[in-house]
Order: C-alpha cells, then structure tokens, then sequence
C-alpha cells in the first residue's frame, strides 16, 4: 500500500502545484532583489543566444573567449555611452521637457484647458500633477540603486556565460538526486516553459522595440524634429511596454511636434504612429512571435493595468510575458516554437 508521501509524488499535478506555488512564494520574499533577478535572467538569455549564435558560425571558438569579448565590447560601449552620449541625452531630455511645459502654457493650449477644468476640478489636477511630480522624484534617487543592480546582473550573466559547461553539469546532476530529484525535476519543466514563453516574449518584445524605434526615428529626423536622441530613448523605453507603449508616446511626440510644426506636424506624427502600429500589429508580432501567442487588446490592457499595481514599471514590461507563462502552465494556450527556435534548458 502506497504512502501519502508516495501517492503525493506520483500525484504530477498536485506536486507541480506545490512546487509553483512554492516557487511564487520564494519569489515574493525576496521581491527586494527582483530587478537584480530579472535583469539577470534577461542579460543571461540574450547573451547565450548570441554565443550560440556565434558557436554556429565558428564551432572552434572557445565559448569563453567569445563571451570576454562579448562583455569587452558591451563595456567599452557602455563607457562611450556614459562620458559621450548621456550629456547629450540629458540636455535634450532637459529642452524636451521645455518644448512640453512652453507648449502647456501657451495660447494654444488654451481651449483645451477649459475643456478639461470644465469637467475636472483644479485641486484634482493638482493632486496628478504631484502625484507624477513625487513619482519623477523618486525616479530620479532610485537610479543609484538601479545602476547597483545593473551591474551586478552584468557581472552574474558574465560568470555564468563563461562557465556555460559547468554550469550545465552541476546543473543536470540535481535531476538525478534520490532525495529531491522530483522537485528539481519540476523545477527543470518550470525553468524550461519559462524560458520558451518569458523568455521568447520578451525577446519578441525587445526586438519589436528596436525596430519601432528605428522607424520611428527616421521619421522624426525627415520631419527635422528637435531632441532625436532624446525622443529615440523615449521612444525605445515606451516601446518596451506591449501595445500602450506606442499610444503612451503619441502624448509627448504631439506636444514637442506642434511646439515644432504647428497642427500639420500633429497630423504627420498621428499618420507615423498610425502607420508603425500597423507594421507591429501585421508584420513585427508575426514575424518574431512565431508561437502566434498574441493576447487580445482587453487582456493586454487589463495585464498592463494589473503589472503596474502590483509590480511598478516592472509590470508593464514584464506582465504580458508573464501572463503567458501562466496561460501556458494552465494549458489555456499552449506556447510552442518551431524546430529551429526552439529553446532547451540542457544547451544554456
């Protein structure tokens, strides 16, 4: 007659849902470390994707050398970016906020600020604007804390990227133990849907962002628009967030391109968003989310909503990838690649 212990373990859904439930809970203790976590894991992704990549191309060259000098050039980039660029980027940042407040307050925003005190309260408004004014505050003496955390998810991914062997070793031989070997074992099944489903989207989403921003930075300098660097990284960041993003851009790209070109610049701005959300919503979701996963507007919009309650900006990047994992574990949408994507954890 078999034990409670016994039948607990041959139970494969009841014990997956201990584990996970355990693994939340894990998760939620050490919320402090979340950044350093997610920064990790995205860091890590990326960059054995690319020595992957790089394996296929030269089978003969050492992994660890192409990830020194993977680290090497991201560093020296990093520096360039740092003592070069950031001035640039936060004088613009600086003249951008300027276009914004100068347009707020001049006689053609008039009209529209009696429509709004018509339907909202002053002390209303004045309570939002506090609100968001505490919130660029706090922004602003978190980047310490976030560039720690950076770093440190830098130096992690560089240490597990160059012992990639190793690390698959020691890792596999935890499957294989007679204690615990079921609930690494569950782990390992976790790990991987993760992967094939966080990780993917989130890579789907990075890409989409970068082509986003390309195209809408070539836009933006046809309309010899002023701050393009400044308005680039915005773009990118907002891009980062699925499918709010591109419209929670459209409010500062608006105010910069009429304090630029007056209505007509409204309307081309309108025209471009118009146009590159097209291009994301038929060509770019497709094209990188080979799974064909993609979420309902309702359900991405009550994601984003729900992320950002519970998780900050976090949420909003990561809480349609989430939600996908979940999906995925519940068997509502099952979450495949095709042969040549498809991700294992055994090869990481």
């Amino acid at each position: 007659m078999e034990s409670s212990w016994q039948r607990f373990i041959n139970n494969t859904i009841l014990r997956r849902t201990v584990v996970l439930v355990a693994i939340i809970f894990v998760l939620w203790y050490v919320r402090a470390v979340m950044t350093e976590i997610l920064l990790t894991f995205i860091f890590t992704y990326l960059i054995v994707h690319w020595l992957r990549l790089v394996q296929r191309w030269l089978p003969k060259l050492p992994t660890a050398i192409t990830a020194v000098v993977t680290y090497a050039i991201i560093i020296f980039l990093a520096y360039v970016g740092v003592t070069k660029y950031m001035p640039i980027l936060i004088n613009q940042i600086v003249r951008m906020v300027d276009y914004v407040i100068n347009f707020s307050q001049s006689n053609d925003m008039t009209w529209f600020t009696k429509y709004i005190t018509h339907y909202v309260s002053m002390s209303t408004i004045t309570t939002q604007v506090r609100h968001w004014v505490t919130i660029g505050i706090s922004t602003l003496t978190s980047v310490g804390t976030f560039s720690f955390s950076f770093v440190m998810a830098v130096i992690l991914s560089f240490f597990y990227s160059i012992e990639l062997k190793q690390m698959n070793g020691f890792s596999r031989s935890f499957l294989d133990s007679n204690v615990a070997g079921w609930f690494f074992r569950d782990l390992y099944y976790f790990g991987q849907k993760f992967v094939n489903t966080f990780g993917v989207v989130l890579e789907a989403q990075f890409f989409i962002a970068i082509t986003n921003t390309v195209i809408t930075t070539v836009c933006l300098i046809v309309m010899q628009m002023p701050q393009i660097v400044a308005l680039s990284v915005m773009v990118f960041a907002f891009s980062l967030v699925p499918v709010a993003g591109v419209i929670i851009s459209l409010i500062p790209l608006c105010m910069v391109g009429y304090s630029t070109g007056g209505i007509k610049y409204i309307i081309y701005i309108l025209i471009m968003i118009a146009v590159i959300h097209v291009i994301e919503a038929y060509v770019l979701n497709p094209k990188f989310m080979a799974s064909r996963t993609q979420l309902p507007i309702f359900y991405t919009f009550v994601v984003l909503l729900v992320g950002e309650h519970f998780f900050g900006v976090w949420g909003l990047i990561v809480g349609v990838p989430i939600f996908t994992f979940f999906l995925d574990i519940l068997g509502v949408k099952s979450f495949t690649k095709s042969k040549t994507n498809k991700i294992n954890l055994q090869k990481l």
